[in-house]
């Protein structure tokens, strides 16, 4: 049991790190949205946030957006062009991916200046990212609307995801303890 533990002994690390900071992350994420009122149809904050910044990108580039409180349920209504293209809800707001991002981060941990800022950096990037890709979903909802399975399910989740890798081997390349331990 002793060599089994110190063979495997980083990989384990790696995993109760992540697992625990994963689930502390995502216990303090549901505490945040159970300060919202469902039942009423009340959008947590961070996902107006989103929706605004989605619609003032949109009106920035000559768009013509507009936003309204879905009446029947906790959403966003997403008009496009005064067409209604799709409705915006708490799981478009990208803070479960930014969640999984950054315990993956603290999984691979590295000096805490480098961790904090690469945390806040790639939490950034992919608030950023998260913007421009509904900004761009809407408006091709609205130029391809038999192209949204397509384009929500699998393309833009793929970009998402993607640029989350490609910070997580960055991450593990240049700045956590292993790329240290293997540049010896």
């Amino acid at each position: 049991m002793k060599n089994y533990w110190i063979q495997y002994k980083p990989f384990l690390l790696f995993l109760v790190k992540f697992i625990f900071s994963y689930l502390i992350l995502t216990v303090a994420y549901q505490y945040y949205l159970n300060q919202f009122d469902i039942k009423n149809n009340e959008v947590d904050s961070f996902t107006k946030l989103v929706t605004s910044q989605v619609e003032q990108v949109l009106l920035f580039f000559n768009g013509d957006a507009h936003i309204e409180l879905h009446a029947s349920e906790p959403s966003y209504k997403f008009f496009y062009n005064g067409k209604f293209v799709s409705r915006i809800i708490e799981g478009c707001n990208a803070l479960s991916v930014i969640i999984l991002f950054i315990s993956f981060i603290i999984a691979f941990s590295g000096k805490i200046k480098n961790t904090i800022y690469f945390i806040l950096a790639g939490s950034f990037i992919i608030h950023i990212l998260n913007i421009t890709r509904i900004a761009l979903l809407m408006v091709a909802f609205y130029n391809f609307p038999k192209a949204n399975f397509i384009l929500h399910d699998i393309l833009f989740p793929l970009v998402i995801y993607g640029t989350v890798f490609i910070l997580w081997i960055i991450w593990v390349n240049k700045f956590s303890f292993y790329a240290k331990e293997t540049a010896k």
